[in-house]
């Protein structure tokens, strides 16, 4: 009874552990970033925040506190712009300017985070900026499942010795956070720093727009919504969407542009269509997708923990969020 009651459950739910088959296989690894994400040359093992992934027998799947994994349901992708930026509040060109949250920006990921708070996480990928990781890390704190996430330091085979994690129980209680600059907002050129409002008065508000919402016209030395595309949208579908495909779920934190585009790509829009330019992101608003079958299906923001709708999405969402109750008691 127990094992058909887990077979139901949605893809790569892991509850306290993960069981998937080991590492190296190009099922779950076929692309990555770097190998220095998993691998320590030094000691000749996965890196130890990524450790648990690779322990196909971890947890015992009859147990009543491990969630089994079934490829062929579905996972979860979840997107959230990052809070308000101190930039955001001055109303400033921030691109790819390093600029952290306001007290009202780390209220709304602390809000993000209540929303999702019943949704499964396995892998998080932010941007290189400090909002968009501000904002994962708070809205992780929110979690049910309590699971610290941590940041994979891959700069170098020292960086990724020193930020190791030798306990296999701490492994197994963490979330690997991946950062990448392909995840970054687009880079607003000769803009960036200068006020919204006198660059639109300066220049004139149609050649502001047009620089901020055409697809394929860039600011002055910037890049355009189509050059920000072609690397969000690669990194997408190169290091994000496999984790997708074998039954990982996802959260990623990034900028209005850049998933602006993963957007695109999800939905299928062209750049020809009016929902491309004018789709505004709210800072501090997940949005959920489902993957199943190779297919993306959008359902909405989550409105609130608490809400009933929120897991109708998919009833496998209903037991996991039933399994965690189950296990917080």
């Amino acid at each position: 009874m127990a094992a058909t009651f887990f077979h139901q459950l949605v893809a790569g739910l892991n509850g306290l552990g993960i069981d998937v088959p080991s590492f190296g296989s190009s099922r779950i690894f076929g692309k990555l970033p770097s190998t220095r994400l998993f691998f320590n040359s030094s000691h000749h093992k996965l890196h130890p925040v990524l450790a648990s992934i690779s322990h196909a027998s971890a947890v015992d799947p009859t147990s009543s506190h491990s969630i089994s994994h079934d490829s062929s349901t579905e996972s979860t992708l979840i997107l959230i712009r990052h809070g308000e930026s101190m930039w955001n509040e001055k109303n400033l060109f921030t691109g790819c300017c390093d600029v952290p949250l306001t007290k009202r920006g780390v209220e709304e990921a602390i809000e993000a985070g209540k929303r999702i708070s019943y949704i499964p996480v396995d892998l998080i990928f932010t941007s290189g900026l400090i909002r968009a990781k501000m904002t994962a890390m708070l809205a992780m704190t929110q979690h049910q499942e309590k699971k610290v996430p941590i940041i994979v330091h891959n700069e170098s085979e020292q960086a990724t010795l020193w930020s190791g994690v030798y306990s296999e129980k701490t492994t197994k209680q963490s979330i690997p956070v991946i950062t990448t600059w392909q995840l970054n907002e687009r880079m607003y050129g000769d803009l960036q720093g200068l006020n919204k409002k006198e660059t639109a008065e300066k220049y004139g508000k149609e050649q502001v727009h047009e620089w901020r919402r055409s697809y394929d016209i860039s600011p002055p030395n910037g890049e355009s919504l189509e050059m920000c595309s072609r690397r969000a949208v690669a990194y997408f579908k190169d290091f994000i969407e496999p984790h997708l495909e074998s039954g990982k779920h996802v959260m990623v934190a990034a900028h209005a542009n850049s998933l602006r585009s993963i957007i695109m790509y999800l939905d299928r829009l062209t750049s020809q269509e009016k929902q491309v330019t004018s789709l505004e992101l709210s800072t501090g608003v997940p949005l959920l997708y489902i993957y199943k079958e190779g297919k993306f299906s959008s359902r909405g923001s989550p409105v609130g923990p608490t809400e009933a709708g929120v897991y109708a999405y998919t009833q496998n969402l209903a037991i996991y969020r039933q399994q965690l109750d189950e296990m917080s008691h």
